[in-house]
């Protein structure tokens, strides 16, 4: 953006952060939004939670700065915040309830950031930064090369760094960072990872802006279904494809990862276990701060979600009055026939009538036929039995294990009925499998036979059963498969 004077004056008139910063009361709204939402990474908050920690909030400071500071209730600051002309609260009724719900906007999340900024920090670290500039410019320089003897020395220099420093690791000579260095480091995954859950509410707001869009097209809409799902999908697309979409893709994918999450997991618990990341006694919300991630990724995937269902919602309805047109054509096609049929067609007026010519005879030539074919006799062989080995162990005929697909069933509809879409791993989370790979595969069995499932073969979900093992004790297992979704019809 271009800092100059005209477009600064359009964003100090217009933008929800510039407004906020500018407004009287951005102490009592900055200082309570950061506390609710940011801090513990809150989402979404029903109203009445809301305005009763606010009528705490203001009850102290009246308490402290007199009666007359804030004279408004709790319910109309609220109210105030999340007006068009400051857009510092999104207002909105989630499905499913008559409660209204408020969420932070991504400008006051920008605001609350750069507040934060403000602070003095007692001490800054450069060398991690530095350091991270450099690793990305070589990942795009590499990233990019498209030499293959440039891309084999590359790889041949790091191969021959890595035998060298695990020659000096057999030596005992290993090269470890200091307190600066760690502290420097920490700082900067805190510093990312807050800036990460904050850029989660930018995107959804953008999914959330086309869900709008989309809707106000369809309320307006008097076409064509067919031209208006390739303009909406069509826009569903270049967001997907575009670099945002690209990237939230690339990282909902890498962190919806089993090995990715154990590995994250315990590289957190060891440096958070560090003396020098300890003595800065850290946020304790950073040790599950990529659940937090999936929890802020989970709303933008209900945010599409909530598109495909406008989608479906629309087609249906535009299907239900198409019906209903040709109901009524035929109705009243009816209706004049009986009306018509007592009344010789002579007496009244010929333009009321449409002639056809008359039926012609169906003619059946000889050869149309087709010829008698007497019918197959089944002819039996006898075949002397033969007595069978008596060494057979019959215990295998009796331990076949039968797999109750209606009970499966039922747990599906059971789950259906409290929500929209019920993935298969949802499933198997509320009810795990007790017949092992052959109840699982009568789950996939049930969804390739109804119409109410889907598969995202870009999503990988894993399952885990246990089997009993007579000489080591239960085992786990494991399948990864894509995603399968059970929807309500």
């Amino acid at each position: 953006m271009q800092l100059d004077y005209t477009t600064l004056e359009m964003q100090r008139r217009q933008h929800p952060a510039w407004r906020l910063l500018a407004a009287d009361s951005a102490p009592l709204v900055a200082s309570f939004l950061h506390r609710v939402f940011v801090v513990p990474n809150v989402r979404v908050m029903a109203q009445s939670n809301l305005v009763e920690s606010l009528e705490d909030t203001l009850y102290g400071l009246r308490e402290q700065l007199g009666a007359q500071v804030f004279p408004k209730s709790a319910q109309e600051y609220l109210n105030d915040w999340a007006a068009n002309d400051k857009g510092w609260l999104r207002k909105f009724y989630p499905a499913g309830s008559d409660e209204p719900h408020f969420d932070l906007t991504p400008p006051t999340e920008r605001a609350l950031a750069w507040l934060g900024s403000l602070s003095d920090r007692s001490f800054v670290g450069t060398e991690s930064r530095l350091l991270t500039l450099f690793g990305l410019l070589k990942q795009m320089s590499e990233g990019s090369e498209t030499n293959p003897q440039t891309r084999i020395a590359e790889l041949h220099k790091k191969r021959d760094a890595i035998d060298a420093e695990i020659a000096r690791a057999l030596e005992g000579d290993m090269a470890l960072l200091d307190d600066t260095a760690l502290r420097d480091r920490f700082q900067q995954f805190a510093g990312l990872a807050r800036e990460l859950l904050a850029d989660f509410r930018e995107v959804e707001h953008n999914f959330r802006a086309l869900d709008r869009k989309v809707r106000e097209r369809i309320a307006l809409w008097d076409g064509a279904k067919g031209t208006l799902l390739q303009e909406i999908m069509g826009e569903r697309d270049a967001i997907s494809d575009s670099d945002q979409g690209k990237s939230f893709r690339a990282f909902w994918d890498f962190l919806m990862s089993q090995s990715r999450q154990e590995e994250f997991t315990q590289l957190l618990e060891r440096v958070l276990e560090l003396p020098p990341v300890s003595a800065l006694a850290p946020d304790t919300r950073l040790k599950r701060v990529h659940y937090d991630w999936l929890e802020a990724g989970e709303y933008a995937q209900r945010t599409v979600a909530q598109l495909s269902q406008q989608l479906r919602r629309f087609l249906d309805d535009k299907a239900w009055l198409e019906n209903r047109r040709i109901m009524d054509i035929l109705r009243g096609i009816e209706g004049n026939a009986l009306a018509l049929r007592d009344a010789a067609p002579a007496a009244l007026r010929a333009s009321d009538f449409m002639r056809i010519d008359e039926i012609g005879a169906g003619v059946d030539l000889p050869l149309e036929r087709p010829l008698y074919q007497p019918p197959l006799h089944t002819v039996l062989t006898s075949v002397a039995l033969q007595a069978g080995d008596e060494d057979v162990d019959a215990a295998a005929l009796f331990s076949q294990v039968r797999v109750d697909k209606a009970a499966l069933s039922k747990h599906i509809r059971k789950s259906l009925q409290t929500q929209a879409q019920v993935t298969l791993a949802e499933l198997l989370e509320t009810r795990p499998l007790q017949q092992g790979l052959g109840e699982l595969v009568a789950y996939l069995q049930l969804a390739s036979e109804s119409s109410g499932s889907v598969v995202d073969e870009s999503t990988q979900d894993t399952v885990a059963w246990v089997v009993p093992d007579d000489t080591s004790g239960p085992v786990t297992r494991r399948a990864r498969l894509p995603r399968v979704i059970f929807v309500r019809i």
